[in-house]
């Protein structure tokens, strides 16, 4: 028989609340205890509990600062997993989610015993690794717990339905958007739409994917990061990312006619003829591997496999037949981290590689959310979208599982890296955000509640590659 409080502390939402905190403080642990371990702060904290005897000790020293944030960090930390551990147990939680909180509670108290252990005997090698890799551990087992509590506490059976087949957008010429027919409103009309077919939305972001590779190639290798190489590898990546939405636009011109969203693009409206924005596309492209190869081949043939994997490996195979389609598909965002740190080196190194793989484990948790907001446009279109095919509960649950994936490999990259506390506090607060809106999501299931999780999960990435500069330039 389940045990219950005669009234739930479990009350579902509050519950979930405490499972998302829990999770967060345990990567926030993970994450500075992974800076005080490349820091070498341990060194200036080096009895357990008290710190050098003191537990209330003077922290002029910016290590000491570090270490015995850790431990304090560690402290509330172990009282959120306590209170996870005996509200799942005591409460209406499910038996699996039970016993993933009671074993990541265990498992919490012999990391700690580790962190002593490990705090007073001069950091042994092997030991920090369990300690980090267990932690890792405990945070996923968290995550887990939280997903499978908000699938019990939010899902229906019909979430778990593909959506049924939707009635389709009339191609009316009326519902298009006028096309001006005055020489100069017209030619202004033609400015923006060339301007939009670029994308320019997306190219921000990239840029700050390219603009992270180089400043972490430049501080791990202690190559000098030039003006000119900045200006042609950012410059490269503006032209590839308009090259790649131009093709984008001509290649799903037919189908952008049955979307209500993209019912006025360009071509769909009939604003640009299609021989003159593959002639654009073309002199972007041009443009783009021109200044990349100025930097080197290597990020020359990095930029001509993003503009064609986009273009074509996601746009005509990916995008309209797999619903593995926006997991695959990240690799085209992935790629501006090699390119940035193949024009700073000239080779492919540990960071770049994991910075991108941040990037493609974000993606998912990133464009699910687009996805669940516009099902209907995505039916309409024919692409296989994971709500589409799959409903809406299994993309609500793997947006939780694709954002406890990004934030470990965000904290594998601030080990390669070597970064400090900035990107540390930086991504598990704004982890904490997007977790946030992502666990809203579940209990709201509004397109309004996507989009906020659409954009903290910008917010996410934007901030901590911005740390990464930071970190890796200036502190």
């Amino acid at each position: 028989m389940s045990r219950r409080y005669s009234n739930p502390v479990g009350s579902h939402g509050r519950f979930s609340g405490l499972l998302a905190a829990s999770a967060v403080g345990v990567y926030l642990l993970v994450v500075v205890g992974a800076t005080t371990t490349l820091t070498d702060a341990a060194a200036s904290c080096q009895t357990w509990p008290a710190c050098n005897g003191q537990f209330l000790p003077s922290l002029s020293d910016p290590l000491l600062v570090v270490a015995w944030g850790h431990r304090v960090v560690a402290l509330a930390v172990a009282a959120l997993m306590l209170t996870s551990a005996a509200v799942a147990w005591l409460g209406d939680a499910e038996t699996r989610v039970r016993v993933a909180v009671l074993a990541a509670a265990v498992a919490y108290l012999v990391q700690v015993g580790i962190g002593a252990v490990t705090a007073t005997s001069g950091t042994p090698t092997t030991l920090s690794a369990i300690h980090l890799v267990l932690g890792v551990g405990i945070f996923g087992t968290m995550m887990l717990a939280l997903s499978w509590t908000l699938e019990t506490e939010t899902a229906t059976d019909g979430d778990w339905e593909p959506l049924p087949e939707p009635e389709p957008v009339a191609a009316d010429e009326g519902e298009r958007p006028p096309v001006p027919t005055a020489f100069v409103p017209r030619a202004a009309a033609t400015a923006r739409a060339y301007f939009r077919m670029t994308k320019p939305r997306l190219m921000w972001l990239l840029c700050l994917v390219a603009a992270a590779g180089m400043a972490l190639a430049s501080a791990f290798e202690g190559t000098a990061l030039t003006v000119e190489t900045v200006v042609l590898t950012l410059g490269g990546g503006v032209l590839s990312i308009g090259a790649s939405g131009t093709f984008n636009h001509v290649l799903e011109r037919d189908v952008d006619e049955k979307m209500a969203r993209t019912a006025d693009r360009p071509l769909a409206a009939d604003l640009i003829p299609v021989g003159h924005a593959l002639a654009f596309g073309v002199a972007l492209g041009a443009g783009s591997l021109a200044m990349f190869a100025s930097v080197n081949l290597l990020v020359a043939v990095l930029g001509f496999t993003a503009i064609g994997f986009y273009s074509v490996v996601y746009t005509l195979v990916l995008k309209p037949h797999f619903v593995s389609n926006t997991v695959l598909g990240g690799a085209a965002g992935a790629l501006p981290a090699l390119i940035g740190w193949a024009a700073v080196t000239g080779d492919l190194g540990v960071p770049g590689v994991v910075l991108a793989g941040v990037i493609f484990l974000w993606t998912p948790a990133h464009f699910y959310n687009l996805a669940l907001a516009y099902k209907e446009d995505y039916a309409r279109g024919g692409f296989p979208m994971l709500p589409v095919v799959k409903g809406e509960a299994p993309t609500r649950k793997k947006i939780i599982w694709y954002i406890a994936a990004t934030l470990v490999g965000a904290g594998a990259l601030a080990v390669v890296a070597d970064l400090g506390v900035l990107y540390a506090v930086t991504s598990a607060t704004l982890g904490g955000v997007f977790l946030y809106y992502a666990v809203r999501l579940h209990y709201e299931q509004t397109e309004a509640a996507a989009f906020r999780a659409f954009h903290a999960s910008n917010a996410y990435l934007g901030a901590l590659l911005l740390a990464v500069v930071v970190d890796a330039l200036v502190l």
